[in-house]
């Protein structure tokens, strides 16, 4: 590429970012430099295109749950539910998150914090700004019509992503779909919620059209969005718009619509069938899922891609997931509650707290859905680390070795050949280069599954999650895999919620399926996480010791972790509460979060959200 031409790029690309100087701070949040008057020569040079759309999808594309934020950002608040220690132990969470009722509006500044949009999390308008530049000018442009309508494809799918995003968060929010300059600036105030829909589908229709026989194949093409994953997106923008967040049955001004479960039924049938026809299929196992990347991950759908050897291309996931004893520092986030814990059936898909289901306290651990093994490392566990073989993991107090005193640990995100001294702590490259995957096979099963059920098609459900249970390897038993005991739609309803919460165990899923399903509030009590205490003081040095050893490296190796005489004579369990943690209490508010003074002040056009201060605008119409 010429230094020209190269030139040109650049200056397109800082244009995304650049205010207009021509209006007041405070309505400068919309207000973008013309991109096409920049150089019109950039939206007929291929090369010029791809550096645009890879910005977009780095501002745009999800990334890892405890990747380093944006200071102020508020992403985390997808991590404030009851599946990790984390909800509970951080005052931000309980407290400026709203799980304790006391959320202000300007504790959530999801929508941004920065009059610009260079980075993952500054500002969801610059983001979209960039989608907004290709859908206009790359048709203006002289690339073969093959070449446009990959790349209008990718914008399309990338702007319904951005949408799809603000609309679980605040419901409507101002619809810009032209590029903003002082010429033309569009100023309005917020779209209902039926508008922003409307216009998420007609994006994911737009994608789906332009991506028509579109396939990546190769390590270049890795994370690039196809008519499956826009396919996807329309199914779960439908899912939303008819569940109880905006849809819900019981409120007076606003008359329950069946019709949304219909129609989303039909979308998901529909992204089913494209994803399979388009040859998606399950991992043969659910420990394989973020551990096989490229094209031999048949599961993923849309992914960011990461690599080990590239700067600013690594995450530290796997150093927040590992103990230390691996070379780790583990994370909260990564620190199941007891709730997650107890989510996992046994491993005929029987409850815990069904009569007869087997299930023992002590060995909490034994005979449980397989997806509990691959998810969760507890004391005495087997957890390869480092390129060991047959390595225990030790989680009571005072082990050697480790810190922070949790009982249990994540294996989701680790990577077992990874040398303990390759693991990263800070978001720039080495590690494993595990790539994050937003939406899999999966999301469109269960997805399609909810609303099959909806709509009373309780068989189509159940075949959903019977694939998934027979993935995870859950045998059938008496009542074929568990699904016999939900006989109606509203135990099937919580039998798929509660699926959901096992099969997307810390993939930041949580708290989105209980505001979506209007189970946030419901999430009340207290959270704890479990730990691990030695019965006695003077066990500790009998379990370390190395000289009178059964097997293994130390005397505790050798233990039988499934013997109920061994681990009582041995260990305790403990269910701790943070200090000052008076329990959840999540009002209903806060299924609609409110807009921050920083973006209210934007424009005179905007309205808080009925629920909050001086809110007027109503988030369901």
């Amino acid at each position: 590429m010429n230094n020209k031409l190269y030139n040109k790029i650049l200056i397109a690309s800082m244009g995304c970012l650049m205010l207009s100087a021509c209006s007041k701070k405070s309505d400068k949040f919309f207000q973008l430099r013309d991109r096409g008057g920049i150089d019109a020569a950039i939206w007929s040079n291929e090369g010029a295109i791809q550096y645009h759309l890879n910005e977009a999808y780095d501002v745009i594309m999800p990334h890892f749950a405890y990747e380093a934020f944006p200071s102020g950002a508020n992403l985390e608040i997808h991590y404030a539910s009851d599946e990790n220690y984390w909800a509970a132990n951080t005052d931000r969470a309980r407290r400026t998150l709203g799980l304790q009722g006391s959320l202000a509006a300007n504790d959530i500044r999801y929508i941004g914090f920065k009059y610009q949009g260079a980075n993952y999390g500054d500002n969801r308008y610059f983001d979209i700004a960039r989608t907004n530049n290709g859908i206009k000018y790359i048709p203006e442009g002289n690339l073969p019509a093959e070449t446009k309508r990959r790349f209008l494809g990718q914008y399309y799918a990338l702007r319904a992503m951005a949408y799809l995003d603000l609309a679980k968060i605040y419901g409507g929010m101002p619809l810009v779909l032209e590029p903003q300059n002082p010429s033309n600036l569009t100023l309005s105030g917020r779209a209902s919620a039926r508008q922003m829909f409307e216009q998420i589908v007609k994006d994911c229709d737009s994608a789906m059209v332009n991506l028509e026989g579109v396939t990546w194949v190769g390590d270049g093409q890795i994370g690039k969005l196809t008519k499956t994953a826009a396919a996807a997106l329309k199914a779960e923008a439908l899912l939303c718009w008819a569940s109880p967040q905006f849809n819900p049955r019981d409120a007076a001004a606003h008359p329950y619509d069946a019709s949304r479960w219909q129609t989303a039924f039909e979308a998901c049938k529909a992204a089913y069938t494209i994803a399979i026809d388009n040859g998606k299929a399950l991992m043969p196992t659910y420990e394989s899922i973020f551990r096989t990347e490229g094209d031999a991950n048949t599961e993923a759908i849309i992914i960011r891609s990461y690599s080990p050897t590239v700067a600013k291309r690594g995450h530290n996931v796997e150093y927040r997931s590992r103990p230390m004893s691996a070379g780790g520092s583990p994370s909260d986030i990564y620190y199941a509650s007891t709730r997650l814990l107890d989510a996992y059936t046994m491993k005929d898909g029987t409850p815990i707290n069904a009569s007869g289901s087997g299930y023992n306290a002590l060995l909490f651990w034994k005979d449980r859905d397989p997806r509990f093994e691959a998810t969760i490392a507890y004391n005495g566990s087997t957890w390869n680390l480092g390129g060991s073989t047959n390595r225990k993991q030790w989680t009571y107090k005072t082990a050697i070795g480790e810190t922070g005193d949790r009982g249990v640990y994540c294996k989701r995100f680790t990577t077992p050949a990874l040398a303990n001294g390759a693991v990263r702590n800070q978001n720039d490259f080495g590690g494993s280069g595990m790539d994050w995957i937003e939406l899999r096979l999966a999301d469109v099963m269960l997805n399609y599954a909810e609303a099959a059920n909806e709509v009373g098609n309780i068989d189509v459900a159940k075949e959903m999650v019977k694939k998934l249970r027979q993935r995870a390897g859950i045998i059938a038993g008496a009542n074929d895999y568990g699904l016999n005991l939900a006989v109606s739609v509203d135990q099937m309803r919580d039998l798929i919620l509660n699926e959901r919460f096992v099969e997307f165990a810390f993939e930041g899923k949580r708290v989105e399926d209980l505001r979506r399903t209007r189970r946030y509030h419901l999430m009340n009590g207290t959270l704890t996480g479990l730990q691990v205490v030695l019965k006695e003081s003077a066990y500790k040095a009998i379990l370390e010791d190395t000289t009178n050893r059964i097997t293994g490296t130390t005397y505790r190796d050798g233990l039988d972790m499934n013997n109920m005489d061994t681990v009582s004579k041995y260990f305790t369990y403990q269910f701790v509460l943070p200090s000052g943690n008076g329990g959840f209490s999540v009002p209903q508010e806060n299924y609609f979060y409110p807009l921050s003074d920083f973006f209210i002040k934007s424009s005179p056009l905007l309205e808080q959200t009925i629920g909050w201060n001086g809110g007027l605008f109503d988030p369901l119409k």
